[in-house]
């Protein structure tokens, strides 16, 4: 047989095999995206600085800067990596342009911990201020923002102690709410650090700025992923009520998924919309809002070629999202993971 005829076809399945391990373009009707960043080891939470350059977290222990030129590398926290534990939750302090203070949540070899850096070339002079918040290999929490009050909001799981949840002596469980300087506010519910308890394993924040309504994602027991609107001192039943269950001094989910396991992780609030990043239902999860925010009126599932999102924020006009397929629980796409920008039309 002639050499070259049988270069033709090994052309073809050579060209048919790239196509196959090219990462799919990241599509979806009615919106425009990019991968800004890819090849990260399991990127967690996301924010801004005042410049508009993007800071955060990746949970094996590195914190990002991300610059028109790539990524580069701002510190390395020593964490306890463990299962779901590790570098989770960023937050820039509000006033960043006078005090440069940033803060984050990560394990420590003593549990849970928040702490506050500066960041000059790269951060440095860590003060604690909160210790000692049972950890565990799941049910971390980990989400940490400021709220439009100047407080900052410190979602923490159960840590596979379900009783601890309903206990206002822990830190697990809870919605934290604390002072810049890691003390209590003297408005706090019940004179601590806890906001609201019962709480599973809260991963998501994020206000409506019309209102400041204050809305969680929460993970259920066997589905029950719960939408929370959070309100000072309110129990949200776990694990002795979940989901659609009702009692008296307990509040009631906005919204439960009862038909599948969303697992939301990292919520954002944009144009009256919920945007919930979905692990395990692998998905941006987009919820219309009613006009004042206290009830649902639809629901889309966005982006789910991507596997496993993380997190989602909204940032001069773009909803950012990233992937975490590499937290053994996903299944890796080539480049990931990855952080997608997306301009909604």
């Amino acid at each position: 047989m002639n050499k070259k005829l049988l270069i033709i076809p090994l052309i073809i399945i050579f060209a048919v095999l790239i196509i196959l391990i090219l990462p799919k373009p990241v599509t979806q009707t009615g919106f425009q995206s990019e991968v800004v960043a890819d090849n990260l080891d399991i990127p967690w939470a996301m924010d801004f600085l005042p410049n508009n350059t993007m800071i955060f977290t990746q949970r094996g222990g590195n914190v990002s800067l991300l610059m028109d030129n790539g990524v580069e590398n701002i510190g390395n926290i020593n964490v306890t990596a463990n299962g779901e534990s590790g570098l989770l939750g960023i937050a820039v302090d509000p006033q960043f342009s006078q005090n440069r203070y940033v803060y984050l949540f990560y394990t420590s070899n003593n549990g849970n911990r928040v702490s506050r850096f500066v960041l000059n070339d790269q951060l440095q002079n860590e003060t604690v201020l909160i210790d000692r918040i049972p950890s565990g290999s799941i049910h971390n929490g980990g989400r940490i923002k400021f709220g439009p009050d100047g407080k900052l909001y410190i979602t923490t799981g159960d840590a596979n102690n379900r009783t601890s949840a309903q206990d206002l002596n822990s830190l697990s469980g809870k919605i934290l709410r604390i002072n810049k300087d890691g003390t209590v506010p003297s408005d706090n519910p019940f004179n601590n650090f806890v906001y609201t308890y019962g709480n599973r394993d809260p991963q998501g924040l994020a206000w409506n700025p019309s209102n400041g309504i204050l809305y969680e994602s929460e993970h259920g027991d066997i589905q029950n992923d719960e939408i929370n609107i959070l309100i000072s001192g309110g129990n949200y039943g776990w694990p002795n009520y979940q989901g659609n269950e009702t009692a008296q001094g307990i509040q009631t989910p906005l919204y439960v998924y009862t038909d599948m396991t969303l697992a939301p992780s990292g919520i954002a609030f944009y144009n009256n919309k919920l945007y919930v990043a979905g692990l395990r239902g692998s998905q941006l999860r987009e919820i219309s809002l009613s006009n004042n925010g206290t009830s649902i009126i639809g629901q889309n599932a966005l982006f789910t070629q991507l596997g496993r999102i993380r997190d989602a924020v909204v940032h001069d006009g773009y909803i950012y999202i990233c992937t975490s397929n590499r937290d053994g629980r996903g299944i890796p796409q080539i480049g990931d993971d990855k952080i997608i920008r997306i301009k909604v039309n």
